[in-house]
């Protein structure tokens, strides 16, 4: 069903992560990289390199870039070799927090990682501790003039999606983690390439946070995503708009 959107809110505020280009592209690399090196460079056989590069054309990263970081993974070429790892922890008011990492020392990004949950607040649980606070699925994002509301919902049924949320920014499509790659293929048959397409977590329910604490989980926000180990972070806050606003100021 289609409905308004808070996921800007609730999972990350891409906004302020788009004014941080050159971690942004180091981020991404990483990820080219790592698909390659996994699946191999050509993209029409290897699902996870494809939505890599979707991302970094969204990000507007320039193509040779793209092809050294693909070229590197593919050709086994020798240098970091990162890891993908999953950290769960608790922040101010008990919101639950997700971050996904791509390191090349697990032992750093641990550290790290528990360092920032304790400064503001927060603790680093076990893995699985919050995990089932969220659902694992595909996502993928449109800017809002790509297509109206209703043309959008039905692109995206047609797809196999399974829900749209629209705002004034963009559109986002869900669908189950396994069809990421089939429902992005068909909806970029129709609307062109997405602004990103990609796994995500997210919060089965919200945390309502105002005030101090607030500005305490969007610290806590800022420092992690600040991480160059960091890929994503989710949480299952809810600020009001009004707060928000304010605080990002």
């Amino acid at each position: 069903m289609a409905g308004h959107s808070k996921f800007k809110n609730i999972m990350h505020r891409k906004g302020a992560q788009d004014k941080k280009r050159a971690k942004v592209f180091t981020k991404i690399i990483r990820e080219l990289t790592v698909a390659a090196k996994a699946g191999g460079g050509d993209p029409e056989s290897n699902p996870s390199l494809r939505l890599a590069i979707s991302n970094a054309k969204a990000a507007n990263m320039p193509k040779d870039t793209m092809e050294r970081a693909i070229a590197k993974g593919a050709g086994g070429a020798d240098g970091d070799d990162y890891v993908e790892a999953r950290y769960e922890g608790y922040g101010p008011s008990g919101i639950a927090v997700i971050v996904e990492v791509l390191t090349d020392n697990k032992n750093r990004s641990a550290s790290d990682i528990r360092s920032s949950f304790a400064k503001y607040g927060g603790n680093l649980g076990e893995e699985g501790s919050v995990a089932f606070m969220f659902d694992r699925l595909g996502a993928i994002e449109y800017p809002a003039d790509a297509a109206s509301e209703d043309e959008m919902f039905e692109h995206a049924i047609e797809a196999g999606a399974e829900n749209v949320e629209s705002d004034e920014a963009s559109h986002e499509v869900t669908c189950p983690a396994d069809d990421l790659h089939a429902v992005s293929q068909a909806l970029t048959a129709k609307l062109g390439d997405p602004a990103s397409a990609k796994l995500i977590w997210k919060p089965q329910n919200t945390t309502l946070v105002e005030g101090d604490k607030a500005k305490s989980v969007l610290k806590l926000i800022d420092v992690l995503e600040d991480n160059d180990d960091v890929q994503n972070v989710y949480a299952n806050f809810d600020i009001p708009e009004d707060q928000l606003e304010a605080l990002m100021s």
